[in-house]
């Protein structure tokens, strides 16, 4: 082996260091260390896909025994994302755990300045009867031609890009129903 100028002063540096090193009392011999045991030691883990965007990447949500969330990340197995998430993505925990979530159905009437808090079934109620209303209010059943088209000019949707496609498909299935024909997809906004 040649051994030039430089790699002559590169060795020199190293043994140099480490002796001062060893002479100032810092102890290099390799340390015991111990890990802390994982908070997801026993929880049930699934798999799911992040509700912000269109890209759907993979989260693996960890839940205890009683079902409380205790971890969400990025699932490394997960052709889209491979286990990497945005910002948003990675904050997910705090949609099931957070003290500033609301845990009951509020209802603000028109030109309301109070909120009001409301049972499921009413609010469910209230949302099929806003829909028939409208519906009712804005259906054609002829186009000015005579041609049949049944559609309800009054409602629009934007779906949601954390839809898998059977999801897609049932949704489609309900707006096509009601006759909508302005219809979009978050993946395309």
């Amino acid at each position: 082996m040649k051994i030039t100028r430089r790699t002559f002063l590169k060795i020199s540096g190293a043994t140099t260091t480490g002796t001062v090193l060893s002479g100032l009392g810092f102890d290099l011999s390799p340390a015991k260390v111990y890990a802390q045991e994982l908070r997801i030691k026993g929880a049930k883990e699934t798999t799911t896909i992040c509700c912000y965007c269109s890209v759907g990447c993979g989260i693996l949500v960890h839940t205890d025994t009683k079902g409380k969330v205790i971890n969400a990340e990025g699932d490394p197995d997960h052709p889209i994302s491979e286990g990497a998430l945005c910002a948003k993505g990675a904050s997910s925990y705090q949609i099931a755990v957070n003290p500033n979530r609301l845990q009951k159905v509020l209802y603000r009437a028109p030109y309301g300045n109070a909120w009001k808090e409301v049972k499921w079934e009413w609010a469910l109620e209230k949302i099929a009867a806003n829909i028939k209303k409208s519906r009712d209010a804005s259906f054609m059943e002829k186009n000015a031609q005579g041609q049949v088209v049944n559609r309800a000019n009054g409602i629009a949707s934007v779906g949601s890009a954390a839809m898998d496609n059977e999801e897609c498909w049932l949704y489609q299935k309900f707006l096509r129903s009601l006759g909508l024909i302005y219809i979009e997809h978050q993946a395309r906004i």
